[in-house]
C-alpha cells in the first residue's frame, strides 16, 4: 500500500478519536486502533515513509499520538 495512502487513513481514524474529550486517551486508543486493525506491514510502512519525511501530511493529533506511542507500532 502506498505512504499517502498510510497517511490518509490514519489521519480519518484520527478524526474520530479527536471527538474524545480526554486526549491523552485518544492519542493512546488511536494507536491501539492502528495496531489492532492494520497488518504489521502496513504499521511500518508508515513509519518507514515518516522517517523520510518526518510527519508531513499527517494531522498534528496524528503526529503527536506516533510520537508518544511509535513503539507500540513496531
Amino acid at each position: 500500500m502506498q505512504a499517502n495512502n498510510l497517511i490518509r487513513m490514519a489521519n480519518q481514524i484520527g478524526v474520530f478519536f479527536e471527538a474524545m474529550p480526554d486526549r491523552p486517551a485518544a492519542l493512546e486508543s488511536l494507536i491501539l486502533h492502528i495496531r489492532k486493525f492494520w497488518a504489521p506491514s502496513m504499521r511500518h510502512a508508515l513509519l518507514d515513509q515518516l522517517e523520510g519525511t518526518g510527519d508531513a501530511g499527517l494531522t498534528p493529533m496524528v503526529a503527536e499520538a506516533i510520537r508518544l506511542y511509535r513503539d507500540q507500532l513496531c
